[in-house]
């Protein structure tokens, strides 16, 4: 193992220092640093990093959700058909399927500055091909480049914040984290709809370059690494594994749609059975490697119940929220005949309400844990749900806003408290494989909320005798039975935060971290 420099230009620790510092005992330096009232701050330059990478991050997040409105625009520039066009979406959620599972390993291998760099330099170079894309073929290849970039950035964050955040301010900065998680979907229709309107697609990709490269800048400059890293050699085994595993999953689940309108070009259960089948092998083969710390995302996070049930939460949390983003715009330009932006408007205020309420309930989990926050926030969510399952074609664009004004609060009251609970319960060696694990859950459950949604969707509009595509009256019945799936879900969500508690409250021996 070597000891990665916290600071630039500090030399090599001797073997007997490296062995007795925090670090290198598995117990970063800055998150056990701090009185426990929290009123420890950290390092300027720790500060400017974190900072970097939460403006990163919510750059490329931002980047995800601003085809949602631009794919139908797209398609007739290229003239493509929808099926073609989707590709757009379902290639970035597959590369991101693909690279995420083996970041958990590059954290731990790759020092942070150099993993920092490389990720925005490939998002970077994705944003440019995609802006001057001759051809849909060279578009979807920047797609890919982008979707590479993304998937490091959100894994590289968490295991960063873990690491140098004293526990007692934990809470407050995953709520940060948490604006960049909310705001950036939230904004991603709303910018798309304006630029569309005013400049063309091709200022969806421009916009967001320049300040791509800024953040590229910065963060060469200000970036530093924050951890040890480890010398253990890539088990290339294990990445064909993930890629066909967590692939076929995602690939399935976005698939799901397309099958049930006849246009899937595989059918589902073949990926399903493909997906299924090596994700089993890829876990067999990191239960074995982790034995001797070499999996490519280590299991062992799953020892920590905490962590166990804050990832099903989380899943359950993310899927509704996915669901929420993909039902609310259609239903807005199918059945009430919104135009784009007017539809992203819908999201709007939500989303900045949920990035301003999210650093306050950082604060409340950091000084009274999780209960407060989670049981109230899901029930926000499930009412939000309910109530949507009573929208009809005189439903008014009012309400609509203020019903995602109230599933945006829910969200930002259990998104941070189950980052910081899950995440804060394993041990500090294994917060990139943990920070992996949660990104891993969200893009699946990102795929599995809007496949699932979609699908009943169409099927809710078939059982009325219409379609989606050309009858608002279907269109009301399938988004009512979408939404009520989503309701009966969200009762779920209620039941999972009962058994999430903050690491410091759990019994003793269910605390992974100590």
């Amino acid at each position: 193992m070597t000891r990665a420099d916290i600071s630039e230009g500090t030399p090599p620790s001797t073997p007997e220092v490296a062995e007795a510092s925090p670090v290198a005992a598995g117990r970063p330096a800055a998150a056990e640093a701090g009185s426990s009232d929290g009123s420890s701050k950290l390092p300027r330059h720790h500060r400017k990093v974190i900072a970097v990478l939460m403006v990163s991050a919510f750059t490329v997040i931002l980047n995800e959700t601003v085809m949602s409105v631009a794919i139908p625009v797209l398609q007739e520039d290229f003239n493509v058909t929808p099926s073609v066009g989707q590709w757009l979406t379902t290639v970035f959620m597959l590369t991101m399927a693909v690279v995420i599972p083996i970041t958990g390993y590059l954290i731990q291998r790759v020092r942070t500055r150099t993993l920092f760099v490389t990720a925005m330099s490939l998002f970077a170079i994705g944003t440019l091909a995609a802006a001057l894309a001759p051809s849909f073929v060279v578009l979807l290849a920047g797609r890919v480049i982008q979707a590479s970039g993304t998937a490091i950035m959100m894994p590289l964050l968490m295991t960063t914040v873990m690491t140098l955040v004293p526990v007692a301010r934990r809470g407050m900065m995953m709520g940060n984290i948490s604006i960049v998680i909310s705001v950036a979907p939230a904004l991603g229709p709303t910018v798309s709809g304006f630029i569309l309107e005013h400049w063309g697609w091709r200022w969806i990709f421009g916009v967001v370059l320049p300040i791509a490269l800024v953040t590229l800048a910065l963060g060469a400059k200000w970036m530093v690494s924050v951890s040890e890293t480890s010398r253990t050699r890539m088990d290339v085994i294990s990445v064909p594994l993930a890629a066909l595993g967590f692939g076929g999953l995602v690939y399935g689940l976005a698939s799901i749609g397309e099958s049930a309108e006849g246009g899937a070009a595989i059918p589902v259960w073949v990926l399903f059975t493909v997906g299924g089948v090596f994700l089993a092998l890829f876990l067999a083969r990191q239960l074995q490697l982790q034995r001797k710390e070499r999996a490519l995302l280590d299991l062992r996070v799953f020892a920590s119940p905490i962590f166990s049930v804050s990832m099903v939460s989380m899943l359950i949390a993310t899927m509704t929220m996915f669901g929420a983003f993909i039902l609310l715009p259609f239903f807005a330009q199918r059945a009430l005949g919104l135009g784009p932006l007017e539809t992203g408007l819908i999201t709007l205020p939500g989303g900045l309400l949920q990035g301003i309420a999210s650093p306050f309930i950082g604060r409340i989990y950091d000084r009274s844990g999780p209960k407060l926050l989670l049981i109230p926030g899901a029930i926000l969510i499930s009412g939000a749900m309910w109530l949507l399952t009573t929208v009809s074609l005189d439903t008014p664009f009012w309400i609509l806003v203020v019903v995602n004004i109230a599933m945006s609060v829910g969200l930002a009251a259990t998104f941070t408290p189950l980052m910081t609970s899950g995440l804060g319960s394993v041990r500090p060696h294994l917060y990139s494989h943990g920070s992996a694990v949660l990104s891993t859950f969200q893009q699946v459950a990102a795929a599995a909320g809007t496949a699932l949604f979609v699908t009943v969707m169409a099927v809710g509009a078939a059982a009325a005798g219409g379609d989606v595509s050309s009858d608002p009256s279907a269109t009301v019945a399938g988004v009512r039975a979408a939404f009520t799936v989503a309701g009966f879900m969200s009762l779920g969500l209620i039941v999972a935060v009962l058994f999430v508690k903050k690491p410091a409250d759990a019994p003793r021996g269910s605390f992974a971290g100590h």
